[in-house]
């Protein structure tokens, strides 16, 4: 401990009681003054040795080897006042102060064992040693102060234990919460981090909807218009195809809102996926005057909306590629209800292509990306047959998971 923090009751009270014994010494023993002589001697060398070994030198008071050695030789110095005059047992409480506050445990323990047997030396002074009710009586007031100050130090000592465990307890406690609250605070990062690439997230995923859903009703229908009037231009019966491309146009429009709010596709609002394929089929056929064999196979079950929409516009996108590009003469649709999953099959025998080849193009092939990203997002899967010259086979299947029967 610091020296600012020493207690009195080891800088002060011993001088204290020192000078106040000394002083009632000198009355006592005033007939014998070697006697007085001696004692006041004793008195004078006992206060020099805690002057010099403590009192005067703070820097030691640390030092637990020269704090040992300063105990004992107080201790010695007091037993031989207090065999000479016992009223010099007052002066134990001293030997307590210093052994309590300067030595370490367990060693603690001897000099309070010491200091006790001298105090009860002290309480029975007049008792006499020559018998031995006289000898356990004076082993009954020794044992007393030992047991007794023994004890005290004992507690002492655990108290400190406990008090040393509770600092422990809360310095663990107050790095807990530090840490916790590091944590609370890392987690409040990574959360706002988590938000914003949610955010991201959510705005790239509304992008690549927006762009299905553009490609799928807008750019289709157009294609459609377009081709009408061409066709419409050299046809005696323009009016046909002008009639043809005003219907396409509306339906395009009408699917491009329902697109802008995320609703599902026209055909399904009131139809099964089969009738709302076999609607598209149907339309499709009679535009482009293209036969089309439409094969249903297996139990028709109810699959989610978002299962529906994929296959539909798998459909329309798979039937508007023989139409842009194909120049078939026949194509087959085929949807197929398994145990646990549906698949659409499109084929044609027109001019075919490579997949490769359109896989890796950048300047077109957008409408395959979007079949792909709508069917792999319901953990579906995409396949592409084709070989120039010889037709195209598109399989798209997505699984039967949480859907009704």
């Amino acid at each position: 401990m610091g020296e600012q923090v020493w207690p009195l009751r080891v800088t002060v009270v011993p001088y204290v009681l020192l000078a106040c014994l000394a002083a009632v010494t000198i009355p006592i023993k005033r007939d014998q003054p070697e006697s007085l002589a001696v004692d006041l001697g004793l008195c004078a060398l006992i206060a020099l040795w805690t002057l010099g070994m403590f009192t005067l030198r703070p820097a030691r008071r640390t030092d637990l080897r020269a704090m040992a050695i300063f105990v004992i030789g107080f201790v010695i110095l007091l037993a031989v006042l207090v065999v000479r005059d016992p009223w010099f047992g007052f002066l134990t409480p001293a030997g307590y102060f210093y052994t309590f506050v300067l030595l370490p445990w367990p060693g603690e323990l001897l000099g309070i064992g010491a200091v006790a047997v001298i105090a009860g030396t002290a309480q029975s002074y007049d008792m006499p040693k020559t018998n031995v009710l006289g000898l356990l009586g004076y082993a009954a007031v020794v044992g007393v102060n030992v047991v007794g100050m023994c004890l005290a130090a004992w507690l002492g000592h655990r108290g400190e234990e406990l008090s040393q465990q509770r600092k422990e307890a809360v310095d663990a406690l107050t790095e807990t919460n530090r840490r916790l609250e590091a944590t609370l605070a890392e987690n409040a990062i990574l959360h706002e981090q988590l938000l914003t690439q949610a955010r991201d997230a959510g705005v790239i995923d509304e992008r690549q909807r927006m762009a299905r859903e553009i490609h799928d009703t807008l750019a289709q229908g157009l294609t459609g218009i377009v081709t009408q009037l061409q066709a419409a231009e050299n046809a005696a019966d323009w009016r046909r195809h002008v009639t043809t491309a005003v219907g396409l146009a509306r339906e395009s429009l009408t699917e491009a809102r329902r697109s802008v709010h995320a609703l599902r596709p026209q055909p399904l609002q009131s139809a099964t996926l089969s009738e709302a394929i076999a609607d598209v089929v149907r339309r499709w056929s009679a535009v482009h005057g293209i036969d089309v064999q439409l094969t249903t196979t297996g139990t028709p079950r109810v699959l989610t909306p978002e299962a529906e929409s994929t296959l539909l516009r798998a459909t329309q996108e798979a039937l508007a590629n023989v139409a842009k590009y194909a120049q078939a003469t026949r194509v087959g649709v085929t949807l197929s209800y398994m145990e646990k999953q549906v698949a659409l099959d499109v084929r044609d025998d027109g001019a075919g292509f490579d997949p490769g080849r359109t896989a890796s193009s950048e300047s077109g092939g957008f409408g395959l990306v979007a079949m792909r990203q709508r069917v792999e997002a319901l953990a579906g899967t995409l396949e592409i047959e084709s070989e120039p010259g010889f037709g195209t086979a598109i399989s798209a299947t997505v699984p039967l998971t949480g859907v009704g029967a």
